[in-house]
């Protein structure tokens, strides 16, 4: 088994393995699809794209359950398979990672709906689906949760109570998408964003804006705003181009952006 994640953080960055929809569209699934039903239809090319990764150089692999919520997955009639899908997608990582001895983490992405008081649905039913699918990654083997590009802090405050009732010990990485000016969609700014994020427990903090160029002007912000000394696991902003190719062929490229990477965090956060 891997060591202890954040006790493994606090002498060096880990590197996260980059996009499972972006090379499952390019292997011929198309967006019509429910990709986390995948897990249950297709596992070898679930199970494949890990290992991809994984040989590359990645030390965390996530499930492919980012849409694996009840909400989401009603969209395609799937809102009863939740728990089978979430099951099969962390035994699929767990398979993959085996033999590399790195860390496998549960992701979890938002409702794709709106709360109150924003929407009609309530904050408990929320937390009932984050809940759910929680169990069955936890169930599943992960070692770490990553919820991520999360926009309204309310809903990700659910997925966090969520995780915590799940499991109070297990490593969460909260995560959000934020806007041109660094604010998330509900218009909380990295201070604001990053304070509540330390106030609800959550273990590692960041943010992720597929714009890598304005993303790289927040960089710094949350833990700067809370002083936070750990560097966040999830895919950094100026480096997202380059963990969604780190196939085979592009082994060598990472591993010096990698080394680079590694260098800069530690002067962040040393």
């Amino acid at each position: 088994m891997p060591s202890d994640l954040l006790a493994h953080l606090k002498t060096s960055a880990v590197l996260c393995d980059g996009a499972m929809g972006t090379l499952l569209y390019s292997k011929g699934i198309f967006l019509n699809r429910c990709y986390d039903e995948l897990n249950l239809s297709q596992p070898d090319l679930i199970r494949n794209i890990h290992h991809e990764y994984l040989q590359a150089g990645a030390e965390i692999v996530e499930t492919n359950t980012f849409g694996g919520n009840s909400f989401r997955l009603a969209r395609h009639s799937l809102a009863d398979r939740a728990r089978d899908i979430n099951l099969a997608g962390a035994r699929l990582a767990r398979e993959a990672a085996k033999s590399f001895d790195l860390w496998v983490a549960g992701s979890v992405g938002p409702l794709g709906i709106l709360i109150e008081p924003l929407g009609k649905t309530s904050y408990q039913e929320a937390r009932d689906s984050f809940r759910e699918q929680i169990e069955a990654l936890v169930e599943g083997g992960v070692d770490l949760l990553i919820l991520e590009t999360f926009g309204y802090l309310e809903e990700l405050h659910q997925a966090i109570l969520a995780a915590r009732d799940v499991n109070p010990k297990i490593p969460v990485v909260a995560q959000v998408t934020i806007d041109e000016d660094g604010n998330c969609l509900d218009g909380a700014d990295p201070e604001t964003f990053a304070a509540k994020l330390e106030e609800w427990g959550a273990d590692l903090i960041g943010h992720a804006r597929c714009n890598r160029a304005r993303a790289r002007r927040h960089l710094p912000a949350p833990c700067s705003a809370t002083q936070c000394r750990c560097p966040a696991i999830s895919r950094r902003p100026e480096y997202l181009s380059v963990f969604a190719g780190i196939h085979g062929q592009l082994c060598a490229e990472v591993c010096r952006g990698w080394r680079a990477y590694r260098w800069r965090m530690l002067r962040y956060y040393p």
